[in-house]
């Protein structure tokens, strides 16, 4: 039996804000990262409005140890008939790989109604234990049961979509280039894993003090109005696309995950 669990549907209305920024207090002193200072925005945002909000912050895998983040194997995604344990995705102690903050982290994704992932451009790729997460939660979706994971894999393409079914969106920033290249694959991930997306306004990709140095990129973002409130607009449709969904109106366009090409 797998450990997902769905939110009840007489529990609040609950958002999973995800950070994906490294730097902190912890390990950059006098250092708020821009993600950071985004995901409160998001936050004070969703609250005003009601909605219960809890905050993902990946910088805590590097500045509180000993919590770790080990990475998957992404199995998944170069063959999927491997995509079942044990292996690391479910750490071994008998190797030394806890403790680690999956378990956790699973949790929180499967007890929101949304995701809104918040997250920097490092060198035109997604910061390290965001993708981490990813490949973490990839492989859990297929129940993290050996057997059925093989059965599943040898009748065809189906498989089990634990996440599938909540609202989605994405805000990327960064202050040069890849920001769209990094934003096009977290929102196809997200479709591909079943996920409904909450519209343009919450598919954002944004340079933020663009090529500009000499200053903390905090200043950049004091000066970023207009980014700032895209950011409130992503979270009041990620709030808008919530109410839909719970009132049983809004759906996805894909009946069923498709074939891989």
């Amino acid at each position: 039996m797998s450990h997902f669990r769905a939110p009840q549907v007489s529990s609040p209305t609950r958002v999973l804000l995800v950070c994906g920024a490294m730097p902190d207090n912890g390990t950059c002193p006098d250092e708020n990262a821009q993600s950071a200072r985004l995901t409160h925005i998001a936050r004070e945002t969703l609250e005003t409005i009601g909605i219960e909000c809890d905050v993902l912050d990946l910088s805590l895998v590097t500045s509180e140890c000993p919590l770790h983040l080990h990475p998957g194997k992404d199995c998944m995604s170069t063959a999927m008939p491997r995509g079942h344990g044990p292996c690391s995705c479910h750490p071994q102690h008998g190797l030394g790989q806890t403790p680690d903050r999956m378990a956790t982290i699973r949790e929180r994704w499967t007890a929101a109604h949304a995701v809104l992932i918040i997250t920097p451009v490092h060198w035109c790729q997604s910061p390290g234990p965001l993708k981490q997460m990813i490949d973490r939660l990839v492989w859990a979706d297929s129940g993290g049961q050996a057997a059925p994971a093989k059965t599943s894999e040898l009748a065809g393409f189906g498989r089990p979509m634990h996440l599938a079914g909540r609202a989605y969106g994405v805000v990327v920033h960064g202050d040069a280039a890849g920001i769209e290249s990094s934003r096009r694959p977290l929102c196809d991930w997200l479709d591909w894993m079943g996920f409904i997306d909450a519209g343009a306004v919450a598919r954002l990709d944004r340079c933020i003090g663009c090529n500009e140095s000499g200053e903390p990129g905090r200043y950049a973002l004091d000066r970023a109005l207009n980014e700032q409130d895209e950011t409130r607009q992503a979270a009041q449709s990620i709030a808008q696309a919530v109410a839909e969904l719970r009132g049983g109106r809004l759906k996805s366009l894909q009946s069923e995950r498709p074939r891989p090409g």
